[in-house]
């Protein structure tokens, strides 16, 4: 089977553009891609892409060219930027294609995200109760998980104020303000026992990639990364997942558990010998969650690998090394895609004040959203 590489990247920063509508902020993330690999959107034989509020993917081909190539729109939560990159490798790797390009973008108004419980198959009674804010949700699943692992809140506070140490270093980032232990604990409590600055907001940004197959790889860069698996999964009975209304007595894995190990498996490589990760960090719970959840540590070990320094940029396990959704804000589109543009940055040694020292070699991505899905990816040098 076709292997695949990454061989272009491009980002819009992500935060507020005031004046800057979210496909002109995709416009600017694909010229910056295609001119990272050398290439022009006439080259693109296919592509894919995504976004939530800021329209639909495949009408900027009315400012990047009208070329007919068949340009996929993709929607699947916060998983949608993972989505489309599993679109475009297994458009390659089939054979069908050889070259092509995967966007994701959003510009979200200011405020918490407002679903619909009847676009999730769920009654009106649970927006009536509050529960489609999804603020409460997390509340609720990292208060049980704190208690079943025997685990500090203290934690928390350590992730948020890691998130804002890196996205400090991060000349993309929204929130470029490191922020102190004290202020995130004194900050407004949202939902027990998150605080106002354990929580990621609603954003806007953009991000492309240029992907083509692996043989030919080095005919765009000199500096290749290989995407050496993408997995996707969503919910089975008794995981308990964003809008889920009840929950059942028996309980099974969340989706994350399965997207990674099947990423990992496909890839050929284990959790240990993950150089970079970047993980679904909607607020700190999640962080601490996934980091177990995805293999790269077990359940209960979080708290020493924490606060012994080791996932901070410089540690053995550097997690989140662009300051994640925390310090980058989520615009859903394009969340997935960022994880993925950060890991290209690492791997190539270009990520100037966040690099991970070292040499890194193989980066591992998670992305999960409602109402229950899990995006994975495995990349190497």
């Amino acid at each position: 089977m076709t292997e695949v590489a990454i061989v272009g990247i491009g980002m819009h920063p992500f935060g507020r553009t005031e004046g800057v509508s979210g496909r002109a902020q995709a416009v600017h993330a694909a010229r910056r891609a295609l001119r990272d690999a050398g290439v022009r959107f006439d080259d693109m034989q296919f592509a894919f892409g995504g976004s939530y509020s800021a329209g639909d993917a495949d009408t900027l081909v009315s400012e990047l060219g009208l070329t007919g190539l068949p340009f996929i729109n993709v929607y699947n939560g916060c998983a949608t930027g993972g989505s489309a990159l599993i679109g475009a490798d297994s458009a390659i790797r089939s054979g069908q294609h050889d070259l092509g390009l995967v966007i994701g973008f959003d510009k979200h108004p200011r405020g918490a995200f407002n679903a619909d419980p009847s676009e999730h198959g769920i009654g009106a009674w649970y927006g009536e109760t509050g529960m489609m804010v999804t603020t409460q949700f997390f509340g609720m699943k990292i208060q049980r998980y704190l208690h079943d692992h025997g685990i500090a809140p203290g934690v928390l506070t350590a992730i948020a104020e890691k998130a804002f140490r890196n996205g400090a270093r991060n000349p993309m980032a929204w929130r470029r303000t490191e922020i102190g232990a004290a202020a995130i604990e004194a900050a407004p409590m949202i939902s027990h026992p998150l605080t106002q600055y354990m929580y990621c907001s609603p954003a806007e940004g953009a991000v492309a990639l240029v992907l083509c197959r692996a043989d030919r790889a080095r005919d765009y860069t000199d500096r290749p990364v290989y995407l050496r698996s993408a997995a996707f999964r969503s919910r089975r009975y008794g995981s308990f997942e964003v809008f889920s209304p009840w929950l059942a007595l028996d309980r099974s894995d969340s989706p994350t558990v399965e997207a990674a190990a099947a990423a990992f498996a496909a890839a050929g490589i284990a959790p240990s010998e993950v150089d970079v990760a970047q993980i679904q960090d909607t607020e700190s719970g999640a962080e601490l969650m996934h980091m177990a959840e995805t293999g790269l540590c077990a359940h209960g070990a979080q708290e020493e690998l924490i606060f012994s320094g080791a996932t901070a940029i410089e540690g053995r396990l550097p997690i989140n090394t662009d300051g994640g959704c925390i310090a980058n804000g989520e615009p859903i589109g394009a969340s997935g895609l960022r994880q993925v543009y950060e890991n290209v940055l690492q791997l190539r040694g270009d990520a100037g004040e966040h690099q991970v020292p070292g040499d890194p070699r193989v980066g591992f991505t998670h992305v999960y959203g409602a109402p229950g899905i899990s995006a994975c990816t495995v990349l190497t040098r």
